[in-house]
């Protein structure tokens, strides 16, 4: 088709964090330049300018959690720490110009389809008409709080790790922590080194698996700026890594699953001495069922004098402390709640509605369902991303992405060259694929007796139970049979006389 017949489209990109920089670098590499980003904030970053804890960091190796086309040789740490990453997004958007093109401190209120178009009211009460929607508001951003009686009734400060209060100098304190997943247990190795008295409520144990935080000499850095080839083969290696032993050991693979579950276990036997703490500290479900943590520091913290492991259940809050189930008032004078975020809100509490004033409440009344995760029928245009049964697990983020974004601009320029109408899966499409998933999850860790936030409200676990390289490959050519082909009339169609 010539030149001439391609449409030009416009899009708006919800959200400036890591999947919000890559859309947009990635539309301007296709010859799309009509971009508006819209970001909440004041700057980029997303997940790593909202968690700002004691230890933040990622428990994916830095070197490969970077964008393909932008290698980093100077992060400090093989788990690189959070304000490290802050930067590395703040400098490609620099890098990128992309300031001209974001809209900072406006959020997305209204994001209606009609007429063919997406018409966007933002909390500026700014009014916006666009071909494209992209949704890059990410996964794990509404903070879930404990539904724990009398929770506002404590009378000493308090806030979720998603909010952290930098003002409160926790030296001296008396300090309870709700919560023992990832980002728990990075806290409580930060925390547990100053001279606080931490209490840790325990509902249910972890497995962890340490992998050494090697730190980068400045020599080390300098070798890897100086030979890219050193840079890339180092990010090959941990890729392949992940990919063939923690990947693969949750998605039924069993010599991985076999070799994981021996490095946790090993890891609990050989570095908790005490076996009435050890007890407490062993899971009772597979290893893998939950998001497995990684971290060298997490039992050393549990073991120091100053931290407690309680492990009876709550019953309230009181404005002393915590209550639990046995009648004991452990008193505080802070409490943290690790007690992580709301997986399935994706893009809410925004006023979604694609055609036919269908809200996206009422699409996902009764599961939270996407094609790819990226595409949702009856919302034309509108792009999901890291949506649900994307493969989030012990695995970078940046690299899910890029395979998605690569899909969304096929889909994109599908319609640029009228190949496709619209961009919109089909119902069947979206059924089809889901019992696609469906029928994998038996063989994965996941269905194997744990509660965790893989599940979604039918205990159904939201995540990918195929290999790693499955998911790339499936993304490599858009299925057009799987696509709304004529576009449905936005008017009601004329009816025969009677």
């Amino acid at each position: 088709m010539a030149n001439a017949q391609i449409r030009s489209p416009s899009v708006a990109i919800i959200g400036a964090g890591m999947t919000g920089i890559l859309m947009a670098i990635r539309l301007r590499e296709a010859g799309i330049s009509d971009i508006t980003i819209l970001e909440k904030a004041e700057k980029v970053g997303g997940t790593w300018r909202e968690n700002t804890y004691p230890g933040v960091a990622c428990d994916v190796p830095a070197h490969m959690y970077t964008y393909s086309f932008r290698a980093n040789p100077q992060w400090s740490n093989r788990f690189a720490h959070g304000d490290e990453i802050q930067g590395y997004f703040e400098q490609v958007a620099r890098e990128q110009g992309l300031s001209e093109q974001i809209r900072f401190n406006e959020a997305l209120e209204q994001c209606h389809y009609r007429d063919g178009k997406w018409h966007l009211t933002t909390s500026k009460d700014a009014q916006l008409v666009v071909d494209f929607v992209v949704s890059a508001t990410g996964i794990l951003h509404h903070p879930a709080y404990p539904d724990i009686p009398g929770l506002e009734s404590f009378g000493g400060d308090s806030w979720h790790t998603a909010r952290w209060n930098h003002d409160v100098d926790l030296s001296g304190k008396r300090v309870g922590i709700i919560g023992t997943g990832s980002t728990a247990c990075q806290v409580i190795s930060e925390i547990s080194e100053t001279d606080c008295d931490l209490t840790v409520f325990q509902r249910t144990a972890q497995w962890v698996v340490s992998v050494p935080d090697k730190e980068y000499s400045e020599a080390e850095k300098t070798r890897l700026s100086r030979d890219p080839s050193r840079l890339a083969l180092l990010r090959r290696r941990y890729a392949f890594v992940l990919r063939n032993t923690f990947s693969k050991a949750v998605t039924g693979s069993k010599l991985p699953h076999l070799l994981v579950s021996w490095l946790a276990k090993r890891n609990l036997r050989k570095n908790v001495r005490d076996p009435e703490l050890r007890a407490k500290l062993t899971p009772d479900y597979p290893v893998g069922c939950k998001r497995l943590i990684i971290s060298s520091r997490f039992y050393e913290a549990m073991q120091r004098d100053n931290v407690h492991l309680e492990t009876t259940a709550i019953n309230n809050i009181s404005e002393q402390g915590v209550v639990t189930v046995d009648g004991i008032t452990h008193e505080l004078d802070v409490l943290i709640l690790a007690t992580g975020f709301k997986p399935f809100d994706f893009m809410r509490p925004m006023d979604l509605r694609g055609r036919d004033g269908v809200t996206i409440d009422e699409a996902w009344e009764k599961k939270v369902q996407a094609y790819r995760s990226i595409c949702i029928p009856g919302f034309p245009n509108f792009f999901l991303m890291l949506g649900p049964n994307s493969p989030i697990g012990n695995y970078s983020v940046i690299a899910m992405s890029e395979v998605q974004t690569d899909y969304v601009l096929k889909l994109i320029d599908l319609w640029r060259s009228g190949e496709l109408p619209t961009v919109e899966a089909t119902e069947d499409a979206k059924q089809r694929y889901n019992a696609y998933l469906k029928a994998g999850m038996g063989k994965t860790v996941w269905v194997r007796g744990c509660q965790s936030w893989y599940l979604d409200a039918d205990g159904d676990p939201a995540m990918w139970p195929y290999s790693w390289e499955q998911w790339v490959h499936e993304h490599e050519v858009p299925v057009l049979d799987d696509f709304v082909h004529q576009p449905p009339a936005e008017v009601e169609p004329l009816r025969p006389a009677a």
